[in-house]
């Protein structure tokens, strides 16, 4: 069985992280091939293209997939796709993010594939964007699913918030979680030579925040309730750990604020890098308004490190109140300051839900099953199709 994996551009994300991992595992499995295509990537978010690069005839890409909207791009990269497709003949086609999974789908139904699933790694409208941007992605994934033969989404809240914008029907939805390999993280350990290279002392509390630097990754909150955090404790220290647009607006933010020997910029990471990093934080916070099931909250908790997290799309499936963390309204500043500065105080606690939290990861997130149940979904699918 041939499957073809599209997504709009390989940087370093989760959801591009998923489709790597999964793409990976399934050409593992037997009696399948499996490919991947893919747009150009470039930008300060960095690029994943070289963990599929050195595979023969793994990674295709089409110049011509662009994440902007772009009539004529649009067009031809449809186009392209579809003769792809065609050339390929394969008997499913599985896309992921938003431009992609608009094109690849009706690229593929143009091409007559017979199974053509989408993943929603995290909504594609809603209140984080405009009315009229609202009602163009809302039609646009109407439109797409009127052949899309399944979804798969990483938390329940995507099943819900695309049933009630009228997309797709509730038997076509199966929820499988953003696996990733647990071991780098379940191994991880509190390096005193790494605190001390991003300048870091071992009696430091390091509140740890893994997010690209951009809009509605939420830490315009942190950094308005960090001093008032620094004075109820003046050994918390803040690891962000990421790059993006929005880079020198948060120093400069920082730097008014006066938290510079608090906030250490770690920069743009490399995925495998990562779980050392969060072996040196205390907790982790997690403010997004906008992500299916944050990658960094399990990642944090199979490192028996306690979350904070708004409750936003799927945070909730995986921040569990008082068991593996602490979630909160988004945009409680009072209740972010207070739940912060209750685990930094308190060592007991951070290792309680940590504890809970590992556990709970464990039986879920192991890129292992979520290999698997993908595995068995297009067997499945592929025997009612028959």
């Amino acid at each position: 069985m041939r499957v073809t994996h599209v997504i709009t551009r390989l940087i370093v994300g989760g959801a591009q992280e998923n489709t790597i991992a999964s793409v990976r595992g399934l050409r593992e499995k037997p009696g399948l091939e499996v490919d991947l295509v893919a747009g150009p990537t470039h930008g300060p978010e960095g690029s994943l293209e070289s963990l599929v690069a050195d595979e023969p005839h793994l990674l295709t890409i089409v110049p011509q997939l662009v994440r902007p909207l772009h009539p004529w791009r649009d067009y031809l990269a449809w186009r392209r796709l579809t003769e792809l497709f065609r050339e390929r003949r394969p008997e499913i086609v599985h896309t992921h993010s938003g431009k992609a999974g608009i094109l690849g789908r009706l690229a593929a139904a143009r091409a007559g594939v017979p199974i053509i699933l989408h993943t929603i790694h995290g909504p594609s409208f809603g209140p984080f964007q405009d009315f009229l941007a609202n009602a163009l992605f809302r039609a646009a994934e109407r439109h797409a699913a009127q052949v899309t033969t399944h979804f798969v989404v990483v938390a329940e809240a995507m099943k819900q918030q695309y049933l009630a914008a009228g997309v797709g029907r509730s038997g076509q939805f199966t929820r499988i979680f953003s696996g990733f390999p647990l071991e780098p993280f379940l191994s991880s350990t509190n390096d005193l030579q790494l605190r001390a290279k991003f300048g870091l002392t071992p009696d430091d509390i390091v509140i740890g925040k893994i997010a690209r630097l951009f809009k509605l990754k939420g830490h315009d909150d942190l950094l308005a309730v960090a001093p008032k955090l620094v004075r109820g404790c003046p050994r918390i220290k803040f690891l962000l750990v990421g790059d993006g647009p929005w880079r020198g607006r948060f120093e400069h933010e920082v730097r008014t604020r006066g938290l510079v020997k608090h906030v250490v910029f770690t920069g743009l990471v490399a995925p495998a890098n990562v779980p050392p990093l969060v072996g040196i934080m205390d907790l982790l916070v997690h403010l997004s308004l906008r992500e299916g099931l944050p990658r960094a909250l399990p990642q944090a908790l199979a490192a028996a490190r306690p979350v904070v997290a708004y409750d936003a799309d799927g945070a909730r499936e995986a921040c569990l109140e008082n068991e593996t963390g602490f979630l909160l309204r988004p945009g409680d500043l009072p209740g972010l300051h207070e739940r912060l500065l209750r685990l930094a105080k308190d060592a007991a606690l951070r290792e309680r839900l940590g504890r809970c939290g590992r556990q709970f990861v464990q039986q879920r997130f192991g890129v292992e099953r979520m290999v698997d149940d993908l595995h068995q979904l297009y067997l499945r699918l592929r025997a009612i199709s028959a």
